[in-house]
C-alpha cells in the first residue's frame, strides 16, 4: 500500500452527473479527494475528474463497475486504495428508479432494483469497512422518502430502499464505534432523467411546506454535513424534503 495520503479520501458511486457529481463537486470542494464511480458515464465522469484535476492535482480518480457484479466491489475499493492508501468515506449514491406495477413487474426488474439500491450498497460498504474503520470514517447512503412514505406503483423501487434504510440502521451499530453510517432522503430534488408530466410535479410541490423543489446542491450540502460536521451523529436518516413528510 502507498504511503498514506495527506488528504481524506471519499468514494462516491454513480458520480458521473446528476446528484452524484453535484455531491462530488461538493466534497471536492471541501478538501476530500475523489474515486468517482460510473457505470456508462464515462466521459461525464471523465470530464469531472479533469475538472477535479485542474483544480488540484492528483485529487480525482475515475473507476468503471457494474455494481450488479458482486464479485468485483472489493476490486474496486481495491483501486482506490492503491491509488491513494486510505479511504475515508463511501457515499452509496447509484440507483436504479422506474415503476414496476403490480402485475406486470418481472423477477429482472426486481433483481436490478435491488441491486443498485440495496445489494450493492451492503457489498460494498462490507469491502471498504477495513479501511474506513482504519480512517474512522463513514458512510452515508442515499436512501429516499418513499423508504417510508411509498409511492404508488413502485413497490420494488420502495421496497429496495426501505432495505437500504434498515441497512444503515443496522450497519451504524455493527460498524460503531470507528465507522459512522448515516443516510440522506431526497423529496422533490431531481426529477427522472425519462420526465415526469407537469402535473405530477405541481402535485408534489403542492403537498411540500416550502412549496418549491430542492436542489441537488441540498442533497450534497447534507452528504458533506453528514461526513464531516456530524462525529456524533450515526445511525441517523436526514430528510431533504422541504418538509414533504409532514404532510399525509
Amino acid at each position: 500500500m502507498p504511503t498514506r495520503h495527506p488528504r481524506p479520501v471519499a468514494l462516491i458511486t454513480g458520480a458521473g452527473k446528476r446528484v452524484g457529481a453535484t455531491i462530488a463537486r461538493r466534497l471536492h470542494g471541501a478538501g476530500y479527494d475523489l474515486a468517482l464511480h460510473y457505470r456508462r458515464t464515462a466521459e461525464e465522469a471523465n470530464a469531472l475528474a479533469a475538472e477535479f484535476e485542474a483544480a488540484r492535482p492528483g485529487s480525482a480518480l475515475t473507476v468503471q463497475a457494474e455494481l450488479a457484479e458482486l464479485e468485483r466491489l472489493p476490486a474496486l475499493v481495491g483501486t482506490v486504495l492503491a491509488r491513494y492508501g486510505r479511504l475515508d468515506a463511501l457515499v452509496n449514491n447509484a440507483s436504479a428508479f422506474y415503476p414496476t406495477p403490480v402485475g406486470s413487474a418481472t423477477p429482472a426488474q426486481w433483481q436490478e432494483l435491488f441491486a443498485s439500491n440495496a445489494q450493492a450498497p451492503f457489498f460494498l460498504a462490507q469491502a471498504a469497512t477495513p479501511a474506513l474503520r482504519e480512517a474512522r470514517g463513514g458512510i452515508v447512503n442515499l436512501v429516499d422518502i418513499y423508504a417510508e412514505r411509498p409511492l404508488a406503483g413502485h413497490p420494488i423501487y420502495c421496497m429496495a430502499k426501505a432495505a437500504l434504510a434498515a441497512m444503515t440502521r443496522s450497519l451504524a451499530l455493527d460498524l460503531a464505534p470507528a465507522v459512522r453510517v448515516n443516510g440522506v432522503a431526497p423529496g422533490a430534488v431531481l426529477w427522472p432523467s425519462d420526465g415526469k408530466p407537469y402535473t405530477d410535479q405541481q402535485a408534489l410541490l403542492a403537498r411540500t411546506p416550502l412549496a418549491r423543489a430542492g436542489e441537488p446542491e441540498d442533497v450534497a450540502g447534507a452528504v458533506l454535513w453528514l461526513l464531516r460536521d456530524a462525529p456524533y451523529v450515526t445511525g441517523q436518516i436526514l430528510r431533504v424534503d422541504g418538509g414533504r413528510t409532514l404532510s399525509v
